[in-house]
């Protein structure tokens, strides 16, 4: 008998670096890391190449997920000022809409009114917006969540001063969820300092004070675990001009079990945050009869042997507080005990119907 069993997990923050990208991750090997983490549902995001701001370019990253995803994957479509007239018609096809306020690659970085205003008044109501908002951002985003009557949703909160703006926010009754990291409540800038590239990500490492801020309100305020997983190639990450991001779909759960031995989440908790919540905030199906099977045996966290692509975590030397044994995907083992079973397109598309 498992030590625990869990519902399948669900992760709102992915890249799995398909279309353009099929070097660092595909949507096999990512589902892959996604069933040995014990995640049986991601969500991923659209900054591939191309990026997926119009109905053909998300059109083929959902033909090609269909075919090779071995868990349930939706996708974000992505806010580009050049292509807002796209936004309605976008919405079929996928599960939310992600806005970038600060640092990202290539075009989707919005920074201009008429733009933002645009996503909030005509991405159909029913379906969510995610942001990518550090410091002032998170102001903006929270005061258009308040002027548009909307919810919104912060990815990969970081710092102290965001995570208390958010809390402050909800307390007014704000719409507004986020969600936090495992390498931002697990490594600090000097594990960046430590890393090196290996430990750059955006946003950026925080320090230990910021750390223990998302900590204090993970039983509160904090809405979601999610692990931005973005693979990069250790080449990529030793050039010249390495790009930012880690993977981490498979060190997620290994991680909060710890978190659970160490008596800071309970597994109630836990569950919440990694199945219940991001479910209820992004609307998402239910999936019958799936389930994780863990053992509660703690391990150091190796530096090799990972289903992603990439090859590698920075996580490596960490106690995790457990390991995923096995996971069933609708009555269907997908994954057991190191061996990941699911076949590439096993997983299901989300929307499932899309009109487009």
């Amino acid at each position: 008998m498992p030590d625990l069993t869990l519902p399948g997990l669900i992760d709102v923050h992915t890249h799995l670096r398909v279309p353009g990208g099929e070097h660092k991750e595909t949507f096999a090997t990512g589902t892959a890391a996604a069933l040995a983490g014990g995640v049986t549902m991601v969500l991923a995001m659209p900054n591939t190449n191309p990026p997926l701001t119009t109905p053909e370019a998300l059109a083929i990253a959902r033909r090609a997920g269909a075919a090779d995803a071995r868990c349930d994957v939706g996708l974000f479509a992505g806010a580009a000022p050049a292509d807002v007239a796209h936004l309605p018609a976008l919405a079929e096809g996928a599960a939310a809409l992600k806005i970038y306020l600060n640092d990202t690659f290539g075009r989707l970085r919005v920074d201009d009114l008429p733009t933002l205003v645009a996503c909030f008044t005509t991405w159909p109501r029913h379906k969510l917006i995610a942001l990518h908002a550090e410091q002032q951002s998170v102001a903006v985003a929270i005061g258009l969540a308040a002027t548009y009557g909307r919810p919104v949703h912060f990815c990969h909160v970081s710092r102290r001063e965001e995570i208390e703006l958010i809390a402050d926010a909800k307390g007014r009754g704000l719409p507004v969820t986020c969600e936090v990291t495992p390498h931002h409540l697990f490594l600090t800038e000097a594990d960046a300092a430590r890393l090196g590239a290996l430990g750059d990500m955006r946003p950026l490492l925080g320090t230990a004070d910021d750390v223990a801020a998302l900590w204090a309100h993970l039983n509160d305020t904090v809405d979601c675990i999610a692990t931005d997983h973005a693979p990069h190639t250790l080449a990529e990450k030793g050039s010249a001009n390495p790009p930012p991001g880690v993977p981490g779909l498979e060190t997620s759960l290994p991680l909060m079990l710890s978190a659970v031995q160490d008596g800071r989440v309970t597994v109630e908790r836990l569950t919440a945050l990694m199945h219940d919540n991001p479910r209820r905030i992004y609307d998402l199906p239910a999936q019958p009869e799936t389930w994780v099977e863990v053992e509660m045996t703690p391990y150091e966290i190796p530096d090799a042997g990972w289903q992603t692509k990439c090859g590698w975590t920075p996580f490596a030397g960490l106690t995790a507080g457990g390991r995923v044994a096995r996971v069933v995907l609708r009555g269907e083992v997908a994954y057991d005990n190191g061996a990941v079973l699911a076949a590439p397109g096993a997983g299901m598309l989300l929307p499932v119907h899309p009109t487009f």
